[in-house]
């Protein structure tokens, strides 16, 4: 069987790309314990992770975006959260919904995006997402994410 020689712009292309994921997550140290809520955790570890590979291409590493077409998640999503709608919109975004992470490692990805870039615009008593409760949201397929999320930020401003 004869092997197939790469490109070497591919190659390069591939090693450049896992070098950056592998140095911000490097950067993460996991020696401070195991705890959810602890930064230095695993699971955060893990989350912020998937975040760098599945979602910061778009919205960038810090969050921010690029408006108008990609929003930022910084500051914007604790009170959209804050309604049983907002909770499930988040899981139900066309991009998220589609992500090929399992259902728990969507909701951990989730919970990190709302502490890490939200935790100051949380409602009080923010209940962290569960895999069931995303994976119930997923599979309600989102056909114009802008007008449903015009109507969910509609609904909590008018209260």
């Amino acid at each position: 069987m004869r092997r197939t020689r790469r490109s070497p712009n591919l190659r390069t292309t591939f090693r450049a790309a896992f070098g950056i994921v592998a140095l911000a997550y490097s950067g993460y140290g996991t020696a401070q314990g195991e705890t959810d809520d602890n930064p230095g955790s695993r699971t955060n570890d893990a989350a912020r992770f998937d975040y760098l590979l599945h979602c910061s291409g778009c919205h960038r590493p810090d969050g921010t975006g690029s408006a108008p077409d990609v929003p930022s998640l910084r500051r914007t999503m604790g009170s959209l959260v804050a309604t049983p709608e907002g909770r499930e919109y988040i899981a139900r975004v066309p991009e998220v919904a589609q992500s090929p992470l399992d259902d728990d490692d969507l909701a951990r990805l989730l919970n990190w995006v709302l502490q890490e870039f939200n935790a100051d615009t949380l409602p009080e008593g923010f209940r962290p997402l569960e895999g069931g409760e995303v994976a119930r949201a997923r599979a309600r397929i989102l056909a114009d994410p802008i007008r449903a999320r015009k109507s969910i930020v509609a609904t909590y401003r008018e209260e």
